[in-house]
């Protein structure tokens, strides 16, 4: 193959850059007369002077014109002699005879370089064959058609096969000048896998490859007809998309993949990968601004698209007014079609902020409440459902948007005797969605009250509490939800459904009992439960008779051993259990039963421990209230003495001596105490935990221990006992601090209660009497508490000697 360029002209090559002998650059014999004697290159507008000898028009041209700006007369620059005219007249028959060489030289050429084009060609010729080709495309259009005549396109195509990567650069160099404003050549170009090889080098590990492939894509994509094929390569449109969005690429390649899917665009299958691709903007274009066919296309494949959070709002806020008028008056497809996307792009909290500004909510509400036949399909009130559940879920203020002739709003409550009517009468699907509609408007403190207001006077508490026992497991989470947020405005209601019928209770044991983690299910379930009224005694021992307490207990002792798995609902869970097991407490007084049931589970101790769930404040302070509610039972469950001595717990465990252990009789009780069997709080170091708890950052927390305190203060206790305990587990200045602090009244009231009873102790009083700020507390709640207050607040003073103890301020009136 080398031999047939022996002679000839090879473009690029260093060793003819600047050469002299243009016999050199071509196979068949060059002719003198082709030869401009300017140039010393082969003319291609030849032009005769009127003494006979023939240039190229440009050189003589310029020549005539040097010659005029040196203020010289115009010489021919052969002969240098003086020319009369500077008439140039054309020299057609040269010319053509030129032209007639020109293709006969190129057709051999073109003939030795498709000889050189073979993968068993050496790498050189090849290169030479390609820098050839392209060279004479750029001098001549007519040159691109005989390359595609000679059948070359296709053996170009297959050198970016080849091994050598300066190989399949220039052929793609070369294939990119060959396509270049020849849209035949693009086409031949596409035929088989081209474009399918083509995109496989813009994931070359070489920015060469990658940036030669991108152009030539660049230039093919410029071709209409092509940009569907270019599409239908797997992966060509996300490798472009990529390349858009890297940072390490080079400049000019990210702009010719930009201008590549610019021109992509104009096929709507290249529209929509892309937006499956993550480029959204030519989607939301054609929704726009597209025939009322496109229009429909895109807003249906919208509804299909998996979108990140930040998308949807960006998408809500470019076309969500659009979709909105679409609800609004489209055809019923075309509202089929925006409900779809609309339901897409408002499942996060910000894009349905936006939905709803863009005034969403007129129209949802109108979609689901209009009957007759305007109504819609049942299948398309089902989405309009999930759109406001959606919407809803925002958080925002419902009260404040009117979405009715009438001012009304989502939680008027007419509206809200709608969404019940509808939830009563349509399937499960819809009833779930409007139940989390419901859900959402009860998440909120601003709209809770009027729902909780509706569902009264509608009398719809025993339908909702139905939706317990449904087979569906959405529908069934919604309906436990929603109770779960309406228990604490309508517990008693709700308590008084649950107790009188056995079936949703025995359902909502069942979530609780499941096994299978920790799920939103079971935490709504707990917490409603959790939410009953504590003083319920007849819901309580229903919860008895089913074991609950008994599978409570064992959830809350797995959850401390470490064995339940992660979940974002342990807390609520737990915080649940905690509330369940503590409506125990609050029937002791009543009911043996529950007494029996608590010594048998060592429920003191088991709240003690959950005391220090650090972080759990609502659990520290159930467990609290609950230790108070214990410790109540304390002085009833102690087995005293037959007889007992005298002074017997003071001389054997005077104040600051070793504490009391379970074996001997308990100095506050006057008895012989266990933690597992009387509550007591002195065993198990619960006094100390209680006592940490005093200054929690939660004033909660703080309040339900210092109950719990109290309870060792009280008057059917040794009170003196009582504050000795207090002394040795360090609690007598965090109870003194409280009430320096004064963070609220019931605090206050407490630790004054607390303080009066401690300062009875002299040694303590007397220590005391000496610290201006206890004293300051003790005038302030003097001064200003409610009538038991200062009462309370008097006697202390009087202990401190702050008042005489003549003092008749609160004699008691006859």
């Amino acid at each position: 193959m080398a031999d047939g360029w022996e002679g000839s002209y090879v473009p690029g090559s260093p060793s003819d850059e600047g050469s002299s002998h243009p016999e050199r650059t071509h196979i068949e014999p060059l002719y003198d007369s082709f030869i401009c004697p300017l140039t010393k290159q082969v003319m291609r507008d030849p032009v005769t002077l009127e003494n006979g000898h023939t240039f190229e028009r440009a050189a003589i041209e310029k020549w005539f014109k040097e010659c005029k700006e040196s203020g010289r007369k115009p010489v021919c620059p052969l002969t240098l002699k003086e020319l009369r005219s500077t008439d140039l007249n054309p020299s057609i028959a040269l010319r053509n005879t030129i032209e007639e060489w020109h293709a006969r030289n190129g057709a051999a050429q073109l003939d030795i370089a498709g000889r050189s084009l073979s993968l068993g060609s050496s790498e050189n010729d090849v290169l030479q064959a390609l820098r050839h080709i392209e060279n004479m495309c750029q001098k001549s259009r007519s040159s691109k058609h005989d390359v595609r005549n000679a059948e070359l396109i296709p053996m170009i195509v297959n050198m970016l096969k080849s091994s050598s990567r300066r190989v399949r650069c220039k052929a793609l160099e070369t294939l990119h000048v060959v396509a270049e404003d020849d849209a035949d050549n693009k086409a031949a170009m596409a035929e088989g896998d081209t474009i399918r090889t083509i995109v496989k080098f813009l994931s070359h590990e070489h920015s060469q490859e990658r940036e030669e492939a991108v152009s030539l894509l660049y230039e093919l994509s410029e071709s209409e007809s092509l940009c569907e094929k270019i599409g239908q390569v797997n992966g060509a449109i996300l490798i472009l998309v990529g390349m858009t969005s890297s940072k390490s690429e080079n400049i000019l390649a990210i702009e010719k993949a930009e201008k590549t899917l610019e021109n992509l665009e104009k096929c709507e299958k290249n529209v929509l990968q892309m937006a499956e691709n993550g480029r959204l903007q030519p989607l939301l274009t054609l929704l726009l601004e597209g025939s009322p066919e496109t229009k429909l296309t895109m807003a249906s494949y919208l509804g299909e698209l998996v979108l990140s959070a930040d998308v949807k709002v960006f998408v809500a806020r470019m076309v969500g007014p659009s979709l909105i008028d679409v609800m609004r008056s489209g055809s019923m497809q075309a509202r089929e079609a925006a409900l779809k996307a609309l339901n897409q792009i408002s499942s996060c909290e910000p894009s349905a902020m936006v939905l709803i500004e863009a005034g969403i909510l007129p129209p949802l509400v109108k979609d689901l409440l209009t009957v007759g036949v305007n109504q819609l399909p049942m299948r398309l009130k089902e989405i309009s459902a999930t759109v406001l559940a959606n919407v809803v879920s925002s958080g925002c203020d419902f009260e404040s948007i009117p979405i009715g002739p009438n001012n009304q709003t989502l939680v008027s409550e007419d509206i809200v005797h709608n969404l019940l009517h509808l939830i009563s009468n349509t399937g499960p699907n819809i009833e779930c969605k409007l139940l989390q509609v419901l859900v959402g408007l009860t998440a909120s403190p601003a709209s809770v009250l009027n729902i909780v207001s509706a569902i009264k006077s509608s009398g719809a508490t025993i339908s909702l509490i139905q939706f317990i026992e449904a087979s569906q497991r959405d529908l069934r989470v919604a309906s436990i939800k929603l109770l779960h947020h309406l228990s604490p405005h309508m517990g008693q209601e709700l308590a008084d459904a649950l107790r009188g019928t056995a079936g949703q209770l025995g359902s909502l044991i069942k979530v609780i009992s499941e096994n299978e983690g920790i799920m939103e299910e079971q935490a709504s379930a707990v917490g409603l439960l959790a939410n009953l009224p504590e003083r319920d005694s007849g819901l309580t021992h229903r919860l008895m008779e089913e074991g609950v307490f008994v599978l409570v207990i064992s959830k809350v002792l797995r959850m401390r051993q470490g064995e339940s798995r992660s979940s974002r609902f342990v807390t609520p869970y737990l915080e649940g259990l905690a509330g369940i097991l503590a409506r125990l407490t609050f029937v002791l007084a009543d009911d043996p039963k529950a007494v029996a049931l608590a010594q048998e589970h060592n429920l003191a101790a088991l709240f003690t421990d959950l005391l220090q769930s650090n972080g759990l404040d609502k659990v520290q302070t159930l467990s609290a209230m609950a230790l108070e509610n214990l410790s109540q039972e304390s002085k009833r469950l102690t087995k005293v003495p037959d007889m007992p001595e005298t002074g017997f717990c003071c001389s054997i465990f005077p104040c600051f001596s070793r504490k009391p252990v379970s074996t001997g009789l308990c100095q506050v009780h006057r008895g012989i105490c266990s933690l597992k069997e009387s509550f007591c709080l002195l065993e198990g170091r619960a006094v100390g935990k209680l006592v940490a708890c005093l200054d929690h950052t939660n004033v909660k927390v703080a309040e339900a221990a210092l109950a719990a305190l109290c309870t060792l203060l009280d008057d059917e206790v040794n009170v003196e006992q009582g504050v000795n305990v207090l002394c040795e587990a360090e609690g007598i200045r965090p109870i003194f601090d409280v009430l320096l602090e004064n963070r609220t009244e019931i605090l206050r009231q407490r630790a004054i209660w607390a303080a009066e009873r401690i300062l009875r102790k002299e040694d303590i009083a007397f220590e005391i009497s000496g610290d201006q700020k206890m004293a300051t507390a003790l005038v302030d709640a003097f001064r200003h508490g409610d009538y038991r207050t200062r009462q309370i607040a008097e006697r202390a003073l009087k202990h401190v000697d702050k008042i005489p103890n003549f003092s008749g301020i609160f004699q008691k009136m006859g």
